[in-house]
């Protein structure tokens, strides 16, 4: 078999980023901050997590080496590697520190050209674009119209906005304008159509995703988001990975978000759940209907969008606990010629100050039977694992990054 999975831990950063200090973020580390807080006895949650992080498996593929790799940090924490593991780190080159950024680069496509941003005001969007919105949308206004964390503005808005119909609007350090609505009260596919339009009101300003983010409840102290939520982004400039593979036959299963951060290019199947448990029910699927030469594509949303961005340290670390008690399951589906990647897309320390993600180096782990695995080093792109990948499933290599598979004992293989 010559089959890949390629799991992404959403904002699961090793801190050590080498221009960290140009985003605000030098010394951020995700993992690291979340490693010492568990340590210190600061994440313990009654009914959740207590004590030191557990994350035996993923430290058995080489984490904890991963991170001293991206910034030097050693924890007490160890434990022998399985055989045909891998462990490094990788630093980004593409601009920003966002979620298409990071997933294109990891697909072999670095971003370099910059973002289009909305400043930290208020109003935080242009007057001619929210005429526009208002007008094409055939929507009484917006609420919002500023930078804001998801749930604090659904909080602030919610009641308002279901008792005028007007569309929560607002924005972030990321490239992104995000569209809150009421599912029943505006209508889900209300909200859909409206973010494809002002997909389109955008697109001159380079902003990377427009996010529909639906809720439910009928109060301020019942309102909830539901996992509704769809991502349009901005189609990739070039070929990726995904579109290289899809050309040459091959299958992409995308789990999660990922076909709406291709912009559903290079994807020939969808599987989304609303939950990273849930998420992994659809990835292991996913490896047990993978084929040969096939690629799965899974992002775990949770670790960003419910603890991240919530600087939510305790339930962060639970998560990370939650998911590793469950790799086992995703170890024994992997057969002779498999290859497993755990890695990341950026950072979003918990502990940092703000709501936004962090600029961090990404862990590169993983397996492959057959593999004499061992140390891949620090990466000087995400690029190396898309090309990694490429290499293993017998693709022609791409124009950026570099495989890694000979320096842990593969070779191309033929799908």
């Amino acid at each position: 078999m010559a089959r890949a999975f390629l799991f992404v831990l959403d904002s699961f950063g090793v801190g050590g980023a080498a221009d960290a200090e140009r985003y605000g973020d030098a010394g951020a580390n995700t993992f690291g901050h979340i490693a010492q807080a568990c340590a210190e006895g600061r994440a313990d949650r009654e009914g959740l997590r207590s004590g030191p992080l557990a994350v035996p498996n993923m430290i058995s593929l080489g984490l904890v080496r991963a991170a001293h790799t991206a910034t030097g940090l050693k924890l007490d924490v160890d434990m022998p590697l399985l055989a045909a593991s891998f462990h490094g780190a990788a630093q980004e080159i593409s601009s920003g520190k966002d979620t298409p950024s990071g997933h294109w680069e990891i697909a072999g496509l670095p971003v370099r050209f910059d973002w289009g941003y909305f400043p930290d005001t208020v109003p935080a969007f242009p007057a001619e674009l929210t005429g526009a919105i208002i007008r094409e949308g055939k929507v009484p206004g917006i609420l919002g119209d500023c930078h804001a964390p998801g749930t604090e503005i659904i909080e602030r808005f919610g009641e308002e906005h279901v008792r005028t119909g007007k569309p929560i609007c607002y924005t972030s350090v990321d490239s992104v304008l995000q569209i809150a609505a009421h599912e029943t009260h505006f209508g889900l596919e209300r909200l859909y159509e409206l973010c494809r339009t002002v997909r389109r009101l955008i697109d001159p300003l380079k902003i990377g995703r427009v996010i529909a983010r639906p809720f439910v409840g009928e109060t301020k102290a019942t309102f909830q988001r539901t996992h509704n939520r769809r991502d349009y982004a901005v189609p990739p400039p070039e070929p990726t990975l995904l579109d290289r593979l899809t050309e040459r036959g091959g299958k992409v299963i995308a789990v999660g978000k990922i076909g709406d951060i291709f912009a559903h290019r290079g994807i020939s199947e969808v599987r989304k759940a609303g939950g990273n448990m849930a998420m992994f029910d659809k990835a292991l699927g996913a490896m047990d209907d993978a084929g040969e030469g096939d690629l799965v594509f899974a992002n775990f949303v949770d670790f960003d969008t419910e603890f991240g961005h919530r600087r939510d340290v305790a339930g962060y670390a639970g998560a990370l606990e939650a998911f590793d008690r469950r790799l086992p399951e995703a170890l024994s589906r992997i057969k002779p010629g498999d290859l497993l990647i755990l890695t990341a897309d950026h950072g979003n320390d918990p502990i940092w100050r703000g709501t936004d993600h962090t600029r961090e180096r990404i862990p590169v782990i993983g397996i492959g039977p057959g593999l004499t695995g061992g140390d891949i080093g620090l990466r000087p792109t995400f690029a190396d694992i898309g090309e990694t990948v490429a290499d293993h499933l017998g693709l022609a290599p791409g124009r950026h990054g570099t495989s890694f598979l000979a320096t842990i004992g593969g070779h191309a293989r033929t799908a």
